[in-house]
């Protein structure tokens, strides 16, 4: 805790008032009262020690010095010098930080002494006049606030622009920040070259603070977010009921990156949810259908992830019950939204604006605040329920499943749903199975996190070199469109990786949903 110490000596009775009032304030302040400790003299308990030792210890061990003249000089030394002047002098020659506030505007009646001492402090630093108590609260508080900020203790601007304390260019992953670049280029035209080095991209972005990691950048890029921001994960749970009831059939807390948590926790929730599998009968792409669409559970979590009050102890929470997916983080609706117009169209006023950018660019969300309505059009045309949002001790959107009966303990109805659930991914499972290897299968999964160059696949695989039987199956996942380049202009570059498309994507959840 930063010590605030008011230096007042006792003689000067005229100040007596002032002096009570500016402590009892800085000690009742929600704010101050975080970050300083008032001391006065008259507080100090009997001691065997000089007045005039004390004063000058005290003053050796504080933080801030903050001296209140009025017209009287005080007590003088053998040297001709109050304690009070003294102190002042201290301070100066211990390079402390000093504020000195000056009661009235006339000057004829002060000592001489205290006027003397009034224009040598005006010589080197700024002083404050006030007029009573509450003039002197006032100026003070407002001296104390900007003290704090460029000590960069609070601050007045968003969360995700200021710095990430203890973070440092070293902490985050180049690996990453040269995926998003690639990513923003095929998806936005993001205007710099493949190869910009990871300073240049997160100067593009604003993500520096002075040089420093801000809390942005350590959320979207970070090798261990969670090191920093400890409640910036998400965690994920699956009832079969309607209520939340343990033991909890499942389970998950996901950690990462921003772009790592909404594709985990949208995976979550697309692997517990009922699917419908066709056929290749009038396509070569096996059709699929989520009782949820995808988009709308995309497009719910990213909000919460994006959205949310980072300053929280809380947590992103995704709940699917049997009857309902229920989404939640510790946040507010902007003050220009209400529940009411967030249904209405309306701009976009993201609470983290350095980080929506970013993920904006990847197209994990739109800029122009059309989310909330693509959710209720996409819902309604599902034939599901619109999608109801509510703000109390944060912000909750929850998301109808199709209608059916539901009990708390319907074990015979879970059952079913499993078996159900089970079988339509154990046909597109087996149907996929016929026509992937074994090697395409592993290269598939080996692409499902990041990009993948042709050396990392052929270390994933355990290959000395590309065999004929790695080229054959890299060529058909690029032709049947599971796989893509990322240099695809440039097959043979040197810096040329693979990805996983939605399609690939969507082939592996058949295959391993539970």
């Amino acid at each position: 805790m930063i010590q605030l110490r008011v230096f007042i000596s006792s003689v000067q009775k005229e100040l007596s008032s002032e002096r009570i009032a500016l402590r009892e304030y800085l000690q009742s302040d929600p704010l101050l009262r975080r970050f300083f400790d008032v001391f006065l003299f008259e507080d100090m308990p009997a001691a065997d020690q000089h007045a005039d030792a004390c004063y000058l210890d005290e003053v050796e061990k504080c933080d801030i010095y903050l001296g209140v003249f009025g017209n009287e000089y005080g007590w003088e030394d053998a040297d001709g010098i109050s304690p009070t002047h003294r102190e002042y002098m201290w301070a100066t020659e211990l390079g402390k930080h000093r504020l000195v506030y000056v009661k009235g505007t006339d000057d004829t009646a002060r000592h001489p002494k205290m006027l003397g001492l009034i224009r040598n402090v005006g010589s080197s630093l700024i002083r404050r006049r006030f007029n009573n108590s509450d003039g002197l609260v006032a100026a003070v508080y407002a001296s104390l606030v900007k003290y704090l900020e460029n000590k960069e203790l609070i601050r007045s601007g968003p969360f995700d622009a200021t710095f990430c304390r203890n973070a440092e260019m070293i902490d985050l992953s180049g690996e990453k920040i040269a995926h998003f670049l690639r990513l923003a280029r095929k998806a936005r035209g993001l205007p710099l070259p493949e190869d910009a080095e990871p300073r240049d991209v997160l100067t593009h972005l604003n993500l520096l603070d002075m040089e420093r990691p801000t809390h942005a950048a350590v959320l979207l890029f970070a090798k261990q977010p969670q090191r920093f921001l400890i409640s910036s994960e998400v965690k994920c749970a699956h009832f079969h009921g309607i209520t939340v009831a343990k033991p909890i059939p499942s389970y998950q807390v996901y950690k990462g990156t921003v772009f790592d948590l909404v594709d985990q926790a949208v995976d979550f929730v697309m692997s517990k949810v009922s699917l419908w599998v066709g056929t290749r009968q009038d396509s070569p792409q096996v059709p699929v259908k989520y009782e949820i669409p995808r988009e709308v559970v995309a497009e719910a979590i990213v909000n919460a992830i994006a959205h949310r009050d980072y300053t929280s102890n809380g947590s992103v929470q995704v709940m699917l019950f049997a009857d309902r997916l229920e989404i939640w983080n510790p946040g507010a609706l902007p003050s220009t939204l209400t529940l009411e117009r967030l249904r209405q169209p309306h701009g976009s006023v993201p609470a983290n604006p350095l980080l929506a950018e970013p993920l904006y660019l990847a197209k994990y969300i739109e800029r122009m605040g059309t989310g909330i309505r693509d959710m209720m059009d996409r819902c309604r045309k599902a034939g599901l329920a619109e999608p109801q949002f509510a703000v109390s001790d944060g912000f909750a959107v929850t998301i109808h499943r199709p209608q059916r009966e539901v009990s708390v303990n319907d074990e015979a109805h879970d059952e079913a749903h499993d078996e159900a659930h089970d079988e339509a991914h154990d046909e597109a499972h087996d149907e996929a199975h016929d026509d992937l290897t074994d090697v395409e299968m592993r290269i598939l999964k080996a692409c499902r996190q990041s990009c993948q160059s042709t050396p990392n696949l052929l270390a994933k695989l355990g290959y000395a070199s590309r065999t004929g039987n790695f080229k054959k199956a890299l060529a058909r996942l690029l032709d049947a469109g599971w796989l893509a380049m990322t240099l695809p202009d440039s097959p043979r570059s040197k810096k040329q990786e693979y990805w996983l498309t939605e399609r690939g994507s969507q082939l592996l959840k058949i295959l391993e949903s539970e």
